[in-house]
Parts: structure tokens; sequence; C-alpha cells
């Protein structure tokens, strides 16, 4: 019965006034009791015996006791039914007896006994999760707590880092650390702070990077590992890296300033690649001549000196015919060289002249093409003694003369 209901609180006939007229009471307890028992009784297919008309009687205790039997067994079977689980495939059921672990279970329905003997939580091992370090969604959106670090030389980088993990026991993961994802980024944190701290600026920047995720990477796994956390570092990746905002004209200036001394080395580097190759060809082609020279040299020395000897046997055998045929050659080599008439007269009489220097120059002013036609068909001239033996055969000379 609604608190609604106009016929609340007044007797038990349901006129529009109700008993003496509109006089309202408190309402009937007996019949909101067999009002309760009537709708109960036909819940579980219970009729009431007798005719229509007759009225009911009141609930006696065997009624009573299996009405509270039926709603006692109904509770039951919902709270047996709530120890059913399913774990999904990839997945992994961890169930807890009084909060302490029990037993994990594979994929499949599970059941467990219910709340509050026994609980159960479900693990995906086959979720890669992700942990945005320095950064929230996007780079821009930066958390300066955590991406301010320290390096080696003592500047300050801004760096944001991803770091994608799975959990591969389910068991440690839950029971090994309070909050594991919250653990897993500070451990994250912890590990990039460490390395960061022993590079240098300008190698976090522009060299190391990949090197110095790979070795993030295997700190935090090692780190995991020792805690005992169940979980397997995918991969970590540098999301971006730089100096502070408020640094980086002077940074980008530094830069430049090193992209400039680069360039400048290259380009000695080019011109030293350019000049000590040719030096050096020089170089070897100047010993190559000087070894060339010598062996020339010491050839014409021994071809001399082999000369010298075979003249000098000659001599022996025909001292004056020596004499004479060395003296001509001698005069002859001279006098091929040079404009100047010599002529040995020494009788009576007039010395004849002929111009025959006038002679000569006419001859040299004949035409190009005779001159070098001539001197195509000319044999080349012997080469001139050499300068002490010339002289010894003229002293020679002056003595036999004498």
């Amino acid at each position: 019965m609604s608190l609604n209901d106009p016929n609340w609180g007044r007797g038990g006939s349901r006129g529009p006034q109700g008993p003496g007229g509109g006089n309202q009471g408190p309402p009937d307890l007996d019949e909101l009791w067999r009002n309760f028992n009537r709708r109960l009784s036909e819940l579980f297919g219970r009729r009431r015996r007798g005719g229509a008309d007759e009225p009911p009687s009141p609930p006696s205790s065997w009624r009573f006791g299996g009405g509270a039997g039926a709603l006692f067994a109904l509770v039951l079977a919902v709270w047996l039914a709530s120890g059913f689980y399913i774990v999904v495939e990839g997945q992994r059921g961890v169930v807890l007896t009084f909060g302490r672990f029990s037993q994990e279970t594979g994929p499949g329905l599970r059941w467990r006994l219910p709340w509050p003997i026994q609980s159960n939580e479900i693990v995906n091992l086959q979720q890669v999760r992700t942990l945005e370090i320095g950064y929230r969604n996007n780079v821009r959106t930066k958390v300066l707590k955590e991406s301010l670090m320290l390096t080696d030389d003592e500047n300050i980088v801004d760096l944001q880092f991803a770091v994608q993990y799975v959990v591969t026991d389910a068991t440690k993961y839950i029971f090994s650390v309070r909050r594991p994802d919250e653990s897993a980024m500070q451990i994250a944190e912890t590990a990039m702070r460490e390395v960061i701290g022993k590079n240098r600026m300008d190698a976090i920047l522009y060299e190391t990077q990949v090197d110095i995720a790979n070795k993030t990477r295997d700190l935090m796994q090692l780190i995991h590992d020792r805690y005992g956390t169940g979980i397997q570092i995918s991969a970590v990746t540098v999301q971006n890296a730089q100096p502070p905002e408020q640094v980086q004209a002077a940074f980008d200036d530094a830069v430049k300033a090193g992209q400039d001394r680069e360039r400048q080395k290259n380009e000695g580097q080019a011109y030293a690649n350019d000049v000590i190759p040719r030096s050096r060809g020089a170089a070897s082609r100047l010993l190559q001549e000087a070894e060339g020279y010598k062996q020339r040299v010491i050839a014409n020395a021994e071809g001399e000196a082999s000369r010298f000897k075979q003249v000098l046997a000659e001599y022996a055998k025909a001292p004056a015919v020596t004499r004479e045929r060395i003296y001509i050659e001698t005069m002859q080599q001279i006098l091929a060289s040079t404009s100047k008439v010599m002529m040995d007269f020494r009788g009576p009489g007039n010395l004849l002249y002929l111009p025959l220097d006038k002679l000569m120059q006419q001859g040299g002013s004949a035409t190009p093409s005779e001159s070098q036609a001539s001197q195509r068909n000319a044999p080349e001239p012997a080469p001139p003694e050499a300068g002490p033996r010339n002289r010894e055969t003229l002293r020679n000379r002056e003595r036999g003369e004498r």
C-alpha cells in the first residue's frame, strides 16, 4: 500500500469516506500483513485453502519459516553464483583468500568462493602499456618536474621519452609492489636521470640518443628484476631532447659556432689532401731526377775512364800519331762552335785573308725552310770532350813542337 493511497490509515471498508465518514486514523496492520502473506504465497505457488470469502487466518510459524527458508536459499544461490568469473585469452586470474595469494588461473570460466572469503584479480599479459615521462599525450604538453635533467658537464637538458612494457608475471605484478604502474614510472625516470648524468650535453642532443635509450632500457629492466615486479621493458623512445627555453638562443649560437668550426676543419683537410700529394709527387720526381743524374754522371765518368785507358794503350804503341790525332780532334771540337778563323801559317809571303765571317752570315740568312731541312739532315755534333783532357792534349802538343 502506497503512502499516496487515499485509504491509507482508514478502516476496513474502502468507501469514499470510510467508516466514520471522513475520519482518518493509523493504518490497519492486520490488513497489511494479510496482503504481504498473500503475495508471498502466490509467489511460491501456495494457495489458501477454503472458499474465496473465507477470511485469511493469521500466519502460522510453519508458513513463516517456509518463506524465510526460500528467501535464504535464493540469497545463498545468488551469493554462490557471484563466485563465477571469466578469464579471457591472454589474461591471468589471481585468486586471493582473505587477501592472501591462493592460486593463479588460466583462460576460461572459473569459480572461486564468493566474497568475502575469496576474491580475484584479472591481469592482462598481452597488453602493451605505455608510460609518458616529461609530457602528457603531446610533446608540447611538458611536465618540467619530470623532464629537466642534469648532464655530466653540469648543464640542464629538457628531455621527454616514452616507455613501453608488458606484464610477464601476474602474481609478482600484484603482490611485489603496491602500485606497479606508478612504480614503473618512477623507475623509468630514475634510470633516465642516471644515464643522462653520465653523458655530456652535446652527445645527448646530437649524437647518442639511440644509445641513451638502449642503456636506459637495460638499466630499467635490471631494477625491475631486482624488485621482482613481473614487468618486461619492451622499448624506450626519446621523443624530444633540447636545452631549456631560457638558454635556447645561446645553445643555437654555440651549435652554429661548432658547425663553422667543423666546416673550416673540413676545408683545411681538403686543402691538405690537395697539397700534400702534389708535394710528395714533386719530391719523388726530384729524387728520381737526382738519382738519374747520379747514374748518368757515374756512367759518363766510367766511360771516360775506359776511353782514356784505351787511348793510353794506343798512345803507348804510337805516341806521335796519337798526339796528332788528339790535337786535330780537339781543335775540331773547339773551332766548330766559334765564328773566328785561325790559320797556322809559318812560311814567308803575304797572308791571305778571306772574309769567312761575312760568308757565314750570308749563309745564315737562308730561308727558314732550307735551314730547317739542313738541320734535319745534318748529323748531330759530337759532344765536347772533357776540359782536363783537352788541356793535357794541348800541353803535349806544345811540348812536341818545342
